[in-house]
């Protein structure tokens, strides 16, 4: 798959006037590795108006696609669905193999899944992981409601991983730093309850509503094998 990159009108939320920017709706960091850096930086979604200077951030949709470490990450903003229902896309790949397809619906989660892939981890595990550690995040600050959160730190040699939470109306930023035994527990719990989602061919959006739903799932058997254990 190579770059994509399309020209496309853009109305200038300050004056008004109308004005052009370079659209890269696909994106091939193995074969241009410069692009990295671009997209990730956000340079790649900058704009400036030609007439008055406005500085504006776009927003659309852009496959990113890396080769080298076997992933492919779309970002389609504000996509609810869980598998992207895309023929003519899926028929396009559907030949290859041991690639992680995901769709995202914001930057933020657009940067992790590319840092999570890259450091050749399993993002289902790592969903699981964060939805764990953010109860326990809750509970230390009184029952603070806590709701999105990125990996920001995984470190093998320091037997350590961290996600940055934000907490409370005010959306506070929060670090917490965790064992990387609970990314292996959360991984054994994947392999067990998400075999079907695993097998998926098409581009999937793994989140934290995915991962509350697998841990409901896990939760519950653990329960019903306590109630078995205590009726033999």
């Amino acid at each position: 798959m190579s770059d994509i990159m399309t020209i496309k009108a853009v109305v200038c939320p300050a004056c008004g006037e109308l004005g052009k920017a370079e659209i890269f709706t696909s994106v091939n960091v193995t074969k241009h590795p410069g692009l990295r850096d671009k997209v990730l930086g956000g340079g790649m979604f900058a704009w400036t108006c030609p007439s008055c200077g406005y500085n504006a951030r776009l927003t659309y949709p852009i496959l990113y696609n890396d080769m080298k470490n076997r992933f492919m990450v779309y970002f389609i903003p504000r996509v609810e669905r869980f598998q992207l229902c895309d023929r003519e896309l899926e028929e396009a790949y559907s030949s290859l193999r041991g690639i992680s397809k995901r769709v995202v619906p914001n930057f933020n989660a657009f940067k992790e899944k590319i840092f999570i892939f890259e450091s050749r981890l399993d993002d289902m595990a790592i969903e699981l992981a964060k939805v764990a550690i953010s109860q326990t995040v809750s509970k230390k600050l009184d029952g603070v409601k806590v709701e999105d959160g990125y990996l920001s730190l995984f470190d093998r040699e320091s037997n350590t991983m961290g996600f940055t939470y934000f907490t409370g109306e005010e959306r506070m930023p929060y670090v917490q730093t965790a064992r990387l035994e609970i990314y292996g527990k959360s991984k054994e719990i994947v392999d067990q309850f998400a075999i079907k989602d695993k097998k998926l061919k098409g581009f999937i959006k793994i989140d934290r509503e995915w991962a509350e739903n697998i841990l409901y799932r896990y939760k519950r058997a653990r329960r019903i094998e306590k109630l078995n254990k205590l009726k033999e």
